[in-house]
This record gives C-alpha cells, sequence and structure tokens, in this order.
C-alpha cells in the first residue's frame, strides 16, 4: 500500500521481489528484462555477486561510524577514484544532488577567497542536477522549478552545446566563477554534445580563470564506453561529480577535485553524516573491481553499438522518429510527439524504459547484458515504438 507515502512519484503497477543481472521478477513471478537499470544505478546488475558478498561482509563488521574518525574503505576508495578520474581529492555525500551540492559550496568558496563578493555560475539549458534548492535553480528545466521560488541567485543560464553563447556570457557576465555541465545531458533527452564541446569549455575556463565542473552523475562509471564521458575528449575538469552508477544501488555520491578547486573544502566547510560510510564504501570498491576486471567500459561501448545498430535498422526512415543518439549504454530514441504511455506498455511486455523530456525513450540497460540480450532491448524497443506510431495515427514506415 502506498497511502502513506508522499505522491512524489506516479508508480507503475507492479512490485519487484527480486532480481537477478539485466532480469527483474515481479510479486505475480513475471520476469522483465531491465533496460532502465534503477535510472542508471545498477550498471552491474542486480543481485551482483561482488557487490552481494562485499555488503554482507562489511554489515558484519561494521556498517557505520561516522566521518568524525578516519574509515579505511573510503580512505582507499577515493585514492582509486582520484587516480580514474586523474583528481587529487573526493569529498563523499549520498547522492548526486548532494555532490553537485558540495561542487556549487566549493565554487562559491574559492570565489569568495579570490574577492569575489557576488559570484556567478554558469549552467546549461535543459540540464539536471538535482533537487535541493541549489541544484534545482542550476537544473534547466523550469517545470522543476515550479513552485520552489525563490530560487537561489548565483546562476546564468546559457545554450548546451553553444561555445559562442559561453564566450558571450563571459563578455557580459564579470562574476562569472565557474561553469557546471554535463558530460552528456541525460534527463534533458540522452544528449552528447558535439565534437569538441568539451574541449572548448576546458579552453574557455582556462582563458577566463574558471572553474569547469563536469556532472558525471548518470554519465560516469563506464556507462559510456569510458570510465567517464568527458574522457571521451580527454577533458579533464577542476571539479567532477559522481553518483549513480557508483554502488551498484547503495547511496553514494562523490565531488572529485583537482589542484586548487581540491584545497579549498576545508573542517568546518562542508560535511556530510552518512556520507561514504564504511557499508557504501565497501560496495563502491566492489564495484570499481567489477569495472576494472571485467573491462566493463569496453563492453559497455560494443553493447552500445550494438542496440543503436539494432535500432537504425528497425527505425530509420521511419516517420515519428526524429533521432537514435548516444553514447555507449545511455541512449535516446526520441519521437515526434510525447511518449510517455511506451513506459507502461513496454512493462505489459516485460521490459523496463523509461520516457524523459517527454518524447525521448531512455534506454540505460546494465553493462553486464549479454549480445542476446542487447539484441531483444533493441528489437522490442523498436517494435513498441512502431506500434506506438500506428497506433496514434501515424504509419510508422
Amino acid at each position: 500500500m502506498t497511502d502513506h507515502l508522499m505522491a512524489t512519484y506516479r508508480r507503475l503497477p507492479v512490485r519487484f521481489e527480486r532480481g537477478e543481472g539485466a532480469w527483474l521478477w515481479d510479486s505475480e513471478g513475471n520476469r522483465y528484462l531491465d533496460a532502465l537499470s534503477g535510472i542508471a544505478v545498477c550498471g552491474l546488475g542486480h543481485a551482483h555477486p561482488g557487490v552481494r558478498d562485499a555488503l554482507c561482509e562489511q554489515a558484519r563488521r561494521l556498517v557505520h561510524v561516522s566521518n568524525l574518525y578516519q574509515i579505511p574503505g573510503q580512505e582507499a576508495l577515493g585514492a582509486r577514484l582520484c587516480a580514474a578520474a586523474g583528481m587529487e581529492r573526493v569529498f563523499f555525500a549520498n547522492s548526486g544532488a548532494e555532490a553537485n551540492e558540495a561542487a556549487i559550496k566549493l565554487a562559491r568558496l574559492h570565489a569568495n577567497r579570490r574577492d569575489v563578493q557576488r559570484p556567478e555560475i554558469l549552467v546549461m539549458e535543459n540540464s539536471f542536477h538535482g533537487r535541493t534548492l541549489a541544484t534545482l535553480t542550476a537544473t534547466g528545466n523550469r517545470k522543476a522549478q515550479a513552485g520552489f521560488e525563490p530560487l537561489v541567485s548565483g546562476f546564468v543560464r546559457v545554450p548546451y552545446d553553444d561555445l559562442d553563447a559561453v564566450e558571450t556570457a563571459a563578455q557580459n557576465r564579470p562574476n562569472l566563477v565557474a561553469v557546471l555541465a554535463e558530460s552528456i545531458q541525460g534527463e534533458g533527452g540522452v544528449v552528447p554534445p558535439s565534437p569538441g564541446y568539451l574541449t572548448g569549455l576546458r579552453e574557455l575556463c582556462d582563458r577566463h580563470g574558471w572553474l569547469l565542473m563536469l556532472d558525471e552523475v548518470q554519465s560516469g562509471m563506464g556507462r559510456t564506453g569510458r570510465m567517464f564521458a568527458c574522457q571521451h575528449e580527454d577533458v579533464l575538469p577542476d571539479v567532477m561529480t559522481l553518483a549513480k552508477g557508483l554502488a551498484n544501488g547503495v547511496p553514494i555520491g562523490a565531488c572529485l577535485a583537482r589542484g586548487e578547486a581540491a584545497e579549498v573544502l576545508g573542517p568546518g566547510s562542508h560535511g556530510s553524516t552518512f556520507g561514504g560510510n564504511p557499508l557504501a564504501c565497501s560496495a563502491a570498491n566492489a564495484v570499481l573491481d567489477a569495472l576494472e576486471e571485467d573491462a566493463l567500459p569496453e563492453r559497455a561501448a560494443e553493447l552500445g553499438e550494438r542496440i543503436l545498430s539494432g535500432l537504425r535498422d528497425a527505425l530509420d526512415g521511419v516517420d515519428g522518429v526524429v533521432d537514435l543518439r548516444g553514447r555507449g549504454l545511455m541512449i535516446g530514441v526520441e519521437l515526434d510527439r510525447p511518449c510517455a504511455e511506451l513506459v507502461s506498455q513496454a512493462l505489459t511486455d516485460g521490459l523496463l524504459i523509461n520516457v524523459t523530456a517527454e518524447r525521448v525513450v531512455r534506454l540505460l540497460p546494465p553493462l553486464i547484458l549479454d549480445d542476446a540480450q542487447a539484441d531483444q532491448i533493441a528489437s522490442r524497443v523498436a517494435r513498441l515504438v512502431r506500434a506506438f506510431l500506428q497506433q496514434d495515427g501515424q504509419p510508422a514506415g
């Protein structure tokens, strides 16, 4: 019964009881192929043995002690993430929103120490950074912001994937101190930037003395075919935020930094009661083990191309299909009309998908798919899309 839950979600009429790999089973014994991974969270699929065993072993010994004390698993995780990302220090939180909140606070404190009294952060249209008041303000979705005014001051918005707009803002806003952008927009419709965009942002930030802060909450942890999506352009930000796939479902977020940015936050300037506790870090270390040992980022690149190829074969030239795009296992099928009902239709068909930005079918399957499962996702999504377009009065192809 959901009577006592605040109605923040329109929940689908299904209760899952167990999972294994890319499959979930509901309370009626029906099986579903998961092409959503808990919204890019369960990159290793469900009931992954390495994560399961790490959690059980850690829970037998110690779950939580607080950050008043040294936590060996947290120190190990911080060292591994910094090495993988080219960063120097990390702050652990509990979610992507908290990681981005830390990045925003870091940018403001950094600016304050440089005597910028009213600092501004450049953010992008159609972005999504979280639902705290600061990250909601940074988010470029007016629908998500409505009713929560007054929002937080100090943000300047420009179109995504538009370097000229960033340069124009630089000329008109002398108090800009940082750029916050997703390496690939997720909630905004699975929108990869044009080649050279992230490199251009890096160059503009260097020229103007800004921090480049990249949100890899959805695109990080191997999902796009590299450990982090910015590595497709060999771009090294000053600040990077992570969450979602970091611990395969155990709540954790991370704000990584290098250079001057790594030295901004000190005792008393920020904190988290639960952030980076022993249990969460044990899961995250197990995720890193699997990503490295099984070469899962490289596998995600192969699987993503396989799914996109299957979708193109089935949907190219179909009237009503606007675009097929993505990188690795972060894939979007954009239609020319709202298509939220496809989610429930897919559920009936035993497939878990998502629709974002009203018109984009978003696929975020686990990185541990086999080839047959990847082919199933492509063929079943294509079939659902074609049937939807036909029933909506538009011939499919």
